[in-house]
């Protein structure tokens, strides 16, 4: 194994910063596309909202992760390539270079996980592959030419399946079973299958993805140890709180879904897929970032209450979207949401920022006071 990957801080800060950057960007495209006035516009930026926000941002740090998980220097080509081909998707230059890079690097990303079996097979591992490799599908479509908002469905399951092989390694703590785990991987392996079907069939495909959201969503409820850590106190009550409130997002979706089958556009299509994707995946996000960064970053987290104000405003601002805008038609209750729901992703950017910097300053300052006589 080659340990002589890159572990300093500035290296990874390299691959987050522009990840962010990507972010600030991509949440300037949704707003473009509510018809928002805008500082930053290009030719392409509006219909490279989904692909900035999903392979960009979130995918740079998935593959992040996992590349600093792995230790190899190989590992972390995944993040390179694609937040490279992400920033070269925004430039004059012709869009299938950006999203080769992107494939390139998700297909990097399926093969972090392969070494990540290689070392331990678990199930946790096997369902985040399944969705690296809808990702892999979405990217190859996307060079195709189809455009993102028919790749719904393949980029959702990318993220909740990450995200659900994630709890599942936190599940196995409370021993839920070995039927809990087939259970997973068989509402997994059908999603992901479901999802790549949609291409095609959405029609059918898309209706029996919701239904499969909605069992996936009951079994992380009903296994994530959310349901006793909400219980506690400080971190771990922070935690579940956010969990819950994802999981209840999944459910919004997976009925949307379900009831209102195929679509890529119209206010159902818009409810759905921000009920994913804010709703369950930047919410499951804001709960583990003080988990997730300081691993990636070697940078100290600590949780503070102030966490649950941008998580709150999210909350708010989706149910003033997905109520007010979507339900009832409402243009002004839309863009308010939307505007409420990127002031939260910001805030909540800033919120860790500062949290960061102010536990740095004070254990720093903390020798000098013990040695103050």
């Amino acid at each position: 194994m080659d340990t002589s990957a890159p572990r300093g801080r500035a290296a990874r800060l390299l691959i987050v910063a522009p990840a962010g950057a990507v972010m600030l960007l991509g949440l300037n495209a949704g707003l473009l596309l509510m018809g928002v006035p805008v500082l930053f516009v290009t030719t392409r930026l509006a219909e490279l909202h989904a692909p900035l926000m999903v392979f960009g941002f979130v995918g740079t740090l998935i593959s992040l992760e996992r590349a600093v998980a792995l230790r190899t220097r190989w590992a972390y080509a995944a993040p390179l390539l694609i937040i490279g081909g992400a920033v070269l998707a925004l430039t004059p230059l012709p869009l299938l270079i950006g999203q080769m890079l992107i494939t390139a690097g998700l297909a990097v990303h399926v093969g972090q996980y392969r070494a990540i079996w290689a070392r331990q097979p678990m199930t946790a591992t096997a369902v985040q592959a399944l969705g690296a490799v809808t990702a892999v599908v979405a990217a190859v479509a996307w060079c195709g030419g189809v455009p993102p908002a028919r790749l719904v469905p393949l980029l959702a399951v990318f993220l909740v399946l990450t995200i659900a092989g994630e709890r599942w390694e936190l599940a196995r703590v409370a021993a839920p079973g070995p039927s809990a785990e087939r259970m997973l991987f068989a509402l997994s392996t059908a999603l992901a299958t479901t999802a790549v079907i949609s291409l095609t069939v959405a029609v059918v495909a898309v209706p029996f993805a919701g239904a499969l959201l909605l069992a996936l969503a009951v079994w992380l409820v009903r296994f994530d140890i959310a349901r006793t850590t909400v219980r506690m106190s400080g971190q771990p009550r922070f935690i579940a709180v956010c969990l819950l409130a994802g999981y209840g997002w999944l459910v919004v979706a997976g009925a949307g879904w379900l009831l209102g089958g195929a679509r890529s556009e119209g206010p159902v299509h818009d409810a759905t897929t921000h009920a994913i994707f804010l709703g369950f995946v930047i919410t499951m996000i804001m709960a583990h970032a003080a988990l997730i960064l300081p691993a990636v970053l070697r940078v100290r987290i600590p949780y503070h209450p102030a966490m649950y104000g941008p998580v709150a405003l999210l909350q708010v601002s989706l149910l003033v979207r997905v109520v007010a805008g979507d339900a009832w038609g409402s243009i002004p209750s839309l863009r308010v949401g939307g505007l409420g729901a990127a002031a939260a992703m910001v805030l909540f950017a800033v919120t860790v920022v500062a949290v960061s910097v102010t536990a740095s300053v004070r254990a720093r300052r903390a020798p000098r006071k013990e040695s103050t006589p």
